[in-house]
């Protein structure tokens, strides 16, 4: 695929202060690409040079070719238009005057605008939801429609390049996804090459081909989102502790932040965790967080109990994606179990494949070890072993476990099971 953009070794400085150090990566024609990383990282900077603004220090930045700062303004400005942060409109333009600014490139010193222009400035507003502001004052509009109207001004350019600096900031979701959504379409129909800086890693996540991750004035890597975005480079550069999973309808990475909750004093207990599928993250980070020493198993590898068990940086038994529990992996399960004070069993489902886990449980009880069931729905609806995990639980539940209607009671409980 031909290159648009080429930026080569770039460093740029605001006065003795280097910001950006050494730059160097390619902007694909066609492609849709955003730039994130922390507060400082450099990336509206980086936007400001790419667009013309700011001169680096050293390097280049080639637009076709042709470095950027030794071509005429009119001329870059009929290849790339620009969406910066700042949307200030000082004067009463109206909302049509404002996006036929954007075919400013292609008249003359004292040309009047043609029915050429008039069409694609109203084609714009269309696509932006602004025709019907199109007379009101560009003064009196809200951030999110005066964020749209310059979308829109941009638009009219009718350029190949499109550099927005996080065009979403002042929108609410439903027009983020609106304009998201527009300039995804240009990009796949029309081959607009989109490149933005993001500070939803979601966002980027879900309309980006490609992510560029910045930090401290560097790039820390580039690739396809679940290349870039994953839970080890989130954490290296933004500091923050994150569950990387599936999005359900397109299958490209969802970022969920896990709080960062104080670790409080320790507990005099440790606490066996058997879980899966999710069903046990929260009580995993609530335990954890109490200063309990928590265990969990017997877990799926890649899965989010497991993902957050990894964070949490406890011990656990794990098996293989999608297989049944091992018998090397039953007894990790056990020995965990073992040296534990107590066992919590989140409300899981069960099958022919996770069964081992339930009879974990069982013994955990045959051993005195106090048991605790979190049952948020009904056995018999989460009992898809014919109706044999059912009966194993019921006995269970007669034997004496102390059973929960959720987690919100659940360090209560377990202090009483503990004598704490």
């Amino acid at each position: 695929m031909k290159v648009a953009l080429k930026i080569f070794d770039v460093e740029c400085s605001y006065g003795a202060t280097k910001v950006l150090d050494g730059l160097s990566f390619t902007i694909e024609r066609g492609s849709f690409t955003g730039i994130l990383g922390p507060n400082g990282s450099g990336k509206s900077t980086l936007m400001r040079c790419i667009s013309r603004v700011l001169k680096p220090s050293k390097g280049a930045v080639l637009l076709d070719e042709e470095n950027l700062f030794g071509l005429d303004l009119k001329d870059v400005a009929r290849k790339m238009a620009v969406v910066t942060q700042e949307t200030a409109v000082d004067f009463s333009f109206t909302v049509a005057e404002v996006v036929m600014m954007g075919r400013s490139p292609y008249l003359g010193r004292f040309q009047s605008e043609g029915e050429k222009d008039f069409e694609i400035a109203r084609k714009v507003m269309e696509l932006t939801n602004t025709l019907i502001l199109a007379d009101r004052s560009i003064t009196t509009l809200s951030g999110g429609e005066r964020q749209r109207v310059i979308i829109a001004k941009a638009l009219a350019q009718d350029t190949e390049i499109i550099l927005l600096d996080e065009p979403t900031s002042h929108l609410d979701i439903n027009h983020q996804v609106e304009i998201l959504g527009l300039l995804r379409r240009l990009n796949r129909e029309n081959g607009l090459t989109v490149v933005t800086v993001f500070h939803d890693l979601n966002l980027a996540s879900q309309y980006c081909d490609s992510v560029i991750l910045m930090r401290d004035g560097r790039i820390f890597t580039i690739g396809r989102p679940d290349e870039s975005l994953t839970a080890a480079n989130i954490k290296d550069v933004f500091g923050a502790s994150v569950l990387v999973g599936k999005h359900p309808v397109t299958g490209r990475p969802a970022v969920m932040i896990l709080s960062r909750e104080p670790r409080r004093s320790a507990k005099t207990g440790s606490i066996h965790v058997v879980c899966g599928g999710g069903a046990g993250a929260d009580i995993l980070r609530l335990l954890a967080s109490h200063g309990y020493s928590v265990s969990a198993g017997v877990l799926n590898t890649g899965d989010i109990d497991w993902e957050t068990a990894k964070l949490l940086e406890l011990r656990l038994a794990e098996e293989a994606p999608f297989s049944l529990i091992s018998d090397q992996s039953h007894e990790e399960n056990l020995e965990l179990i073992k040296g534990a004070d107590a066992c919590v069993m989140a409300g899981i489902p069960f099958g022919h494949g996770n069964l081992k886990n339930l009879e974990a449980v069982c013994l955990a009880w045959e051993w005195g070890k106090p048991v605790l069931l979190i049952e948020e729905q009904q056995i018999e609806e989460r009992d898809f072993t014919g109706g044999r995990a059912s009966l194993i639980y019921e006995e269970l539940k007669k034997k004496g476990a102390v059973v929960l209607q959720g987690t919100a009671g659940i360090q209560h409980a377990l202090a009483e099971l503990l004598h704490d």
